[in-house]
């Protein structure tokens, strides 16, 4: 392999670890304060792409608006979700929670297909994330270069809101006792839906730049990078923030890494997820960021 088709690669996987953590870091902070994996998580990604594309294909609207009141209308699911199928169950055993979880993904992607069709749908990819910009010797779109930088303006954000706000403080509190927070005058049901909303919204991030990035939607889109978004979460250590990231960008560059120097071993791509997956839980069972009294959110 020559350096600069090296450096290709390189570029491509650190695009796609960038979408893994986007979507890891809701996994983390939702499993951070409820110790709950919201399953339908992979859904909701798909459906903050569907609304940006049926904004701009049905009501004609700018890219960017389009793409602000999918964020918005996302966030809002989210917040809707975690009302509808996980408030009512949480003083219920853990199985219970984990059940309406894989009960509401179901339920989404059903009625996903529904709504939208089973067929896939093509994506126009907006002017300013489809520019090819060359770098030296590597060749990019800029929306592979957008989504980086999203994800990393995002990180800092959510590290100062957790660790410099009063809405953080809560988030921890929450996060290390529910119960102590409770009698701390903490609102927990508010905690609980910002966290949500706040993880919807990245999903929402998350589905709208893959669209652009792989132009082609369909109701089952959120299922496997949802699985391996959660398992970015649990490499790095889930319930800390930066673990995600990590695993997110350890799970894209070993994907694709992989299969530019194998290229025999393509049609097992998605097959790394898990080996990476079995690997880190028999050498560190907490994750490579995680520790038995981490700080969780």
């Amino acid at each position: 392999m020559t350096p600069a088709l090296f450096l290709q690669h390189l570029a491509n996987a650190l695009a796609l670890g960038s979408l893994y953590a986007l979507i890891a870091i809701g996994y983390t902070m939702v499993y951070g304060i409820l110790r709950l994996i919201n399953f339908a998580h992979g859904d909701v990604f798909m459906l903050g792409a569907y609304v940006a594309f049926y904004g701009a294909a049905l009501f004609l609207l700018p890219w960017w608006a389009s793409f602000a009141i999918a964020i918005a209308v996302t966030a809002l699911l989210g917040v809707l979700l975690e009302r509808v199928a996980y408030r009512p169950l949480r003083d219920s055993p853990r199985i219970s929670v984990m059940i309406s979880a894989i009960g509401a993904s179901f339920l989404i992607e059903n009625v996903a297909v529904v709504l939208f069709g089973g067929r896939p749908k093509g994506v126009t990819v907006p002017d300013v994330m489809n520019v090819r910009l060359q770098l030296g010797p590597v060749a990019v779109m800029s929306v592979s270069v957008v989504i980086p930088i999203f994800t990393f303006a995002i990180l800092a954000l959510l590290l100062w809101v957790v660790g410099k706000t009063k809405t953080g403080m809560a988030m921890r509190a929450v996060s290390t006792d529910l119960d102590a927070a409770r009698l701390q005058a903490i609102d927990v049901n508010r905690i609980i839906s910002f966290t949500f909303g706040s993880g919807s919204l990245l999903a929402a991030f998350g589905g709208i730049l893959w669209s652009y990035k792989y132009p082609q939607l369909n109701p089952l889109m959120g299922v496997m990078p949802g699985l391996k978004c959660f398992i970015a979460a649990v490499v790095g250590g889930i319930g800390n923030i930066q673990g995600a990231v990590l695993g997110g960008f350890m799970l894209g560059i070993i994907e694709l890494m992989a299969i530019a120097f194998l290229p025999t071993l393509t049609g097992y791509r998605d097959a790394f997820a898990f080996v990476l997956l079995i690997v880190v839980l028999l050498v560190k069972p907490s994750g490579l960021l995680g520790t038995g009294h981490a700080e969780k959110v």
